[in-house]
């Protein structure tokens, strides 16, 4: 178990320990945000060095993993716990009316629904039935977020670890995706990958911490 006076010391990757396949799955950024797409967002000149991919991975937690995407998979963690189902969609279509998330509607939504249905052999399992039938009548949208929270809950892992994880995995998805045309060594890469997902300890547990007091 993760102790709040423990120290992000070593390897993000230590910080897992066991982890489900379908989370790490979700929790990539392979062939859902390209980084490209995200620097247009948030108006960063393209990425042209380390130093410049060190900037936007600092910009992109700091105006979308971190008030954002954690928060989101946090809450449909919680709704999917609770079998709040009509709460789920309400945050769902909340997601979609927010400014900073426009930019990466439809890759979202391409990547949560394709998630979801590979928990279609769940068939007893209410909320991703009836969270698929809400997108496939036009009322959601399946942010991959919500999947991964909602993936989660189903599969009885824990909050503090799988918000650890979706951090860790996206920020080396990006890291690994410029890794090549940048040239970065495989030592740069596990460098950029520990510095940047030091603080996400402490960024989760001041999420967890509002929900508690919540």
């Amino acid at each position: 178990m993760w102790q709040h006076s423990q120290p992000a010391q070593g390897d993000p990757v230590d910080w897992l320990g066991y982890w489900h396949p379908l989370a790490d799955q979700l929790g990539s950024a392979n062939g859902l945000l390209a980084l490209g797409e995200v620097s247009c967002s948030l108006r960063l000149p393209a990425v042209q060095d380390l130093g410049g991919l060190r900037r936007f991975l600092l910009e992109y937690q700091k105006h979308l993993l971190l008030p954002h995407e954690l928060p989101a998979i946090q809450r449909a963690f919680d709704h999917t716990c609770r079998r709040e189902l009509r709460e789920l969609v309400a945050l769902d279509c909340a997601l979609a009316r927010e400014p900073a998330l426009q930019h990466f509607t439809e890759a979202s939504r391409r990547a949560g629904q394709t998630q979801l249905l590979k928990l279609r052999p769940l068939r007893d399992e209410r909320v991703p039935r009836r969270y698929r039938e809400a997108i496939e009548r036009g009322e959601a949208n399946g942010w991959h977020t919500l999947v991964y929270g909602l993936t989660l809950a189903l599969y009885s892992l824990p909050l503090r670890q799988g918000l650890l994880g979706f951090g860790f995995q996206t920020t080396r998805g990006f890291i690994h995706s410029a890794a090549r045309p940048l040239r970065l060594s495989e030592n740069d890469c596990r460098a950029l990958v520990a510095e940047l997902c030091a603080s996400l300890p402490q960024a989760v547990e001041t999420l967890l911490s509002l929900r508690t007091a919540a």
